[in-house]
């Protein structure tokens, strides 16, 4: 677990309530300014094909919202720098007003099948694509490149792997052909011999 994020994560309120539930509160102190992510944090990001992003509004209400796309879309740039093409959607446009006035945002990356998650904390800017199109390109797959209209970048404060013990399988329609695929094949070579 990476040192800035329990910093952050651990407020007096937390301590408050872990203080109730468990009579003692985790404080910590000696936090680097961040933590950058390693190797294992960019494989993982590499393999996502969707994640959650966490914004706040102006109002102080948050919210999520999921993000997907092929498999490796959310690029690490460098170490503390991660960045996504945004497509043209339901032109709602909830995540870009908000980190316009609170740039603070939460990823939630998820491997259901292997019940292992990634947390990320930030910093978020959104980018008009039209000002980048060399980052469009760089970012994008060519079939997508005229469907961006913003890029993103994520400032990396921290991140945190969580326990996988609630974490319930899930697999893509993929997956699930890839483990039912010799399957159905013996079925029918068996239908065959009958």
């Amino acid at each position: 677990m990476a040192l800035k994020y329990l910093e952050l994560a651990m407020t007096e309120a937390v301590r408050r309530a872990q203080n109730h539930y468990y009579g003692r509160g985790v404080n910590i102190a000696g936090a680097p300014e961040r933590d950058p992510l390693g190797q294992a944090e960019a494989e993982f990001i590499a393999e996502r094909d969707s994640f959650y992003l966490g914004s706040i509004s102006e109002t102080g209400w948050p919210y999520v919202q999921h993000r997907g796309g092929p498999r490796g879309f959310l690029h690490v740039v460098k170490e503390t720098t991660l960045a996504f093409a945004d497509y043209r959607g339901n032109r709602q446009l909830l995540t870009t007003g908000n980190v316009s006035v609170n740039d603070r945002v939460a990823l939630f990356l998820m491997d259901y099948p292997n019940r292992t998650r990634l947390k990320i904390l930030g910093h978020a800017r959104v980018e008009d694509g039209r000002s980048y199109p060399e980052l469009v390109a760089q970012l994008t797959d060519p079939k997508m490149q005229s469907a961006v209209e913003r890029l993103v970048f994520i400032d990396v404060v921290s991140f945190d792997w969580n326990c996988p013990k609630y974490i319930t399988p899930r697999y893509s329609v993929e997956e699930v052909e890839a483990y039912v695929g010799p399957l159905k094949n013996r079925i029918a070579e068996l239908e065959a011999q009958l």
